[in-house]
């Protein structure tokens, strides 16, 4: 019986929404570098024409790569204080980890079709998708402080949601944005690059705040 009990325990543990999370963020990580590869026995021309052709999936890669670490590291900041997860808590996690891995064909599209305002639509809308998810449970986690083994701070929670929402919204913009000007939805996106850089260094205030005891 004690045993049965342990598993239940266990099926309820952060740590183990936790583990499943990484192996996915992995998985989808290194699904991302498939497309990058090169044709056997060419010439030196035919080298280099295949080498500038298989750039843009490159760029891809890495774009992808950034947004998913970003998001993985996130993801785990949100899960800094709680212990425990609920059935909501548990769903939200599973739909996040389920758009994380269908990252590698939106890459696929911008790599492939990097001009087409469908593509860079598709590519926004995903990730505009996975950074609502997110949101969600971070809202989830900051309502439900009996998960965790502190309460999460509210400055620090809504620095996150605020760092969230922006993310959803750039990306969110973008996909209107990229039936005007693929170039202009992409370029669009590097203005999380400041907000991000804001609301990080407003993270890491907080946190040491947040650390430190009362003078009394």
């Amino acid at each position: 019986m004690s045993g049965h009990q342990r598993v239940r325990d266990d099926e309820g543990s952060a740590a183990r929404l936790l583990a499943l999370s990484d192996g996915v963020f992995a998985i989808a990580m290194t699904l991302l570098a498939l497309d990058i590869t090169l044709p056997a026995g060419l010439d030196p021309a035919g080298f280099e024409n295949a080498l500038g052709d298989v750039m843009p999936n490159v760029w891809a890669y890495a774009l992808s790569f950034l947004v998913i670490a970003a998001f993985w590291r996130g993801h785990h900041q949100i899960f800094r204080y709680t212990q425990k997860v609920d059935a909501m808590v548990i769903r939200l996690g599973l739909l996040g980890l389920a758009l994380i891995a269908l990252m590698p064909f939106p890459t696929t599209l911008l790599a492939e079709y990097g001009d087409e305002p469908e593509s860079v639509a598709v590519y926004s809308g995903a990730v505009a998708a996975m950074g609502a998810t997110q949101l969600a449970l971070a809202v989830a986690l900051w309502k439900r402080p009996w998960l965790g083994s502190v309460a999460l701070p509210d400055p620090v929670a809504r620095n996150d949601v605020a760092d969230l929402a922006s993310t959803v919204l750039v990306f969110a913009v973008a996909v209107p944005l990229a039936f005007v000007s693929p170039t202009g939805a992409k370029l669009w996106w590097a203005v999380l690059i400041p907000v991000k850089w804001v609301t990080g260094e407003r993270a890491r205030r907080l946190r040491s705040a947040a650390q430190q005891p009362d003078a009394t």
